[in-house]
């Protein structure tokens, strides 16, 4: 697989590639096999790399011998030998168990002239894509949302949202890994969990995953 790329540099220690403004699943795909093939054959200066819906981003250690020219170059000399990679691995499919009673669950009933019910046949029944990881710690970007249960973000932010706590925001569906402010409607809690600074990984759910929401 082959995909146009534009490369630029985010300040003095980092570059992004840029290869679309289209949020596809096989492009997130390659881009995540891409960053684990990088992280494996590091040049000195890497630190480490991070995937995004269309884009990924090399951090490193800027050195007399390592600038953004020099990265630039081991970044499509990187490009070029991958292009017989492959993008096969098998994503891990991980389960979620949800108590279904967030405090919008009825908002996002009657914003969509559903049930309860139906809504949450309908969110526990998808399987859904880490297309990344932002915002917070461990804050895993969920696509493969049904249309039919999209629902904008609040107006106005909550203050505080509990950690676990499960939500929509548009198309996508995400998971609160720790308390914090946060505008999305609020349909569910788990009490999974989803970031520890003393576990390795740190966050249960990385980038091209897979997540079942299961009801409880």
């Amino acid at each position: 697989m082959s995909l146009p790329v534009h490369i630029f540099p985010l300040g003095n220690t980092a570059i992004c590639i840029e290869f679309s403004k289209e949020i596809l699943v096989s492009t997130n795909q390659y881009i995540v096999s891409l960053a684990d093939f990088l992280q494996a054959n590091p040049c000195e200066s890497f630190i480490e790399v991070v995937p995004a819906y269309a884009s990924l981003t090399v951090f490193y250690e800027p050195s007399p011998n390592f600038r953004f020219f020099e990265i630039k170059q081991w970044i499509e000399a990187m490009l070029l030998t991958f292009e017989g990679g492959s993008i096969s691995k098998k994503p891990n499919l991980i389960q979620i168990p949800c108590v279904y009673n967030g405090e919008d669950l009825n908002h996002v009933a009657a914003y969509n002239q559903l049930t309860i019910n139906e809504v949450i046949q309908i969110h526990s029944g998808a399987i859904y894509r880490v297309y990344m990881l932002g915002f917070l710690p461990g804050f895993a970007y969920l696509g493969g949302l049904d249309a039919s249960i999209a629902t904008p973000r609040r107006a106005t932010p909550r203050a505080k949202v509990p950690a676990g706590s499960i939500g929509i925001a548009g198309n996508q569906t995400g998971i609160y890994p720790t308390a914090s402010p946060g505008g999305w409607q609020l349909i569910g809690h788990t009490d999974k969990q989803m970031f520890s600074r003393f576990q390795e990984p740190n966050s249960l759910l990385q980038a091209g995953d897979l997540v079942q929401f299961v009801a409880i």
